[in-house]
């Protein structure tokens, strides 16, 4: 058995990590195995760490998973000594590609690679480039091109973050970006086998760059600082609890506040989970800036996943998830489904393909009702 980090859908596209365990030969991936040397590059996020919106679920709210836990000395070998060097070694290129519509004529497209080098046991330097394509409906198209570096390294036990870039337009100024996230574990118990049994994660992040929500919010050139804390807890072996909190200003003067709490327990393959959600604007700013700012949004649900090997080289994942929405005082349903299977190529190469639909709204439709849904897949190869 060994430590690994697993990727869970909350509310349509939200996911989060947690950390699980699972066999030696289950094909790795975004939800499968990870070994201590490339676990720190599991960490680098090249995507905003802070943004929180519907839409923008994914990049947001994931648990800061606690390093995995070292086997005790009497089931490892000792360690093969080899000579230091300060080149970067080439460790692995990573290929994104994130399609995500909804029934109102908007799309963002992402495509992004990012280039990954190790410089010591404790850091790690990445690259990260690509393509982004906003659409909507009234709105001339805009094209991004992301120009990112991301440094992790280690301060004792606590693991940082950094990455500065800058986003240039077909259309628009360049504007920059930057951010900072500091994973500070506190405890972690683990079996004699290796298997993590319990441990609490504290975690704080600083973000400031522009907020890709839609065409219009890049066109009014929206930019925020974002500040935000969590909390992961793994209660015990099969238990686990995260919690976040944040806040944000825009230059637009508005500013927001959001809070998250997953409380999750594992039964064999199965998993089931509720979920918190709370986001709350100073102002409604969505007819004049372009992003959904409600006031009071409130959604809650229970989800159930499954999760497994439907083929030796072939891991699934499958969930569904039902509850409600509360947005200006009315109350709605609140439902979505995902599917997501991880690839195992070859011994170097690694494919996730993902497909997700939700109701959760992130605009103000009135009566109407919203379905957005996202296609998001992965290409990985370690050298």
């Amino acid at each position: 058995m060994c430590v690994s980090l697993q990727q869970w859908s909350i509310i349509g596209s939200l996911s989060i990590w947690v950390l699980t365990t699972t066999p030696a030969n289950a094909v790795t991936g975004k939800f499968a195995q990870q070994n201590e040397s490339n676990f720190q590059s599991t960490l680098i996020e090249q995507n905003p760490i802070l943004i929180a919106a519907p839409e923008n679920f994914n990049p947001s709210l994931r648990s800061p998973p606690p390093p995995p836990p070292k086997p005790p000395q009497d089931l490892i070998s000792p360690p093969t000594t080899t000579e230091s060097t300060t080149s970067p070694v080439l460790e692995n290129i990573q290929f994104d590609f994130r399609d995500r519509t909804d029934n109102f004529g908007g799309r963002n497209l992402f495509v992004e690679p990012t280039v990954q080098f190790r410089l010591s046991d404790d850091e790690i330097l990445t690259f990260k480039t690509g393509f982004n394509y906003f659409d909507q409906p009234n709105i001339d198209a805009i094209t991004t091109i992301p120009i990112q570096v991301g440094w992790t390294g280690k301060i004792g036990e606590a693991t940082l973050q950094g990455t500065v870039g800058v986003d240039m337009f077909d259309r628009l100024s360049p504007t920059l970006n930057f951010s900072a996230k500091l994973d500070a574990p506190i405890t972690i118990n683990i079996l004699p086998s290796g298997q993590l049994l319990s441990g609490l994660v504290l975690s704080g992040a600083l973000e400031y760059g522009l907020y890709k929500f839609n065409a219009q919010t890049l066109e009014n050139q929206i930019t925020a600082w974002r500040l935000g804390s969590s909390v992961y807890w793994q209660i015990e072996r099969k238990t686990s609890f995260f919690s976040t909190l944040r806040w944000g200003s825009y230059n637009d003067g508005n500013s927001e506040w959001q809070s998250f709490s997953r409380l999750e327990r594992q039964f064999g393959q199965f998993r089931v989970a509720a979920n918190l959600f709370t986001w709350n604007y100073t102002s409604d700013f969505e007819r004049t800036s372009g992003y959904f700012s409600p006031q009071d949004f409130l959604v809650y649900n229970a989800e159930l996943a499954w999760e497994g090997d439907v083929f030796d080289f072939l891991r699934c994942r499958f969930a569904a998830n039902l509850g409600q929405q509360r947005l200006q005082g009315e109350m709605d349903n609140a439902n979505g489904y995902q599917a997501q299977c991880t690839a195992k190529i070859s011994s170097d190469i690694e494919a996730d393909l993902s497909y997700s639909f939700s109701n959760v709204r992130n605009q103000d439709t009135g009566r109407s009702a919203y379905g957005g849904s996202s296609l998001t897949g992965q290409v990985r190869v370690s050298f």
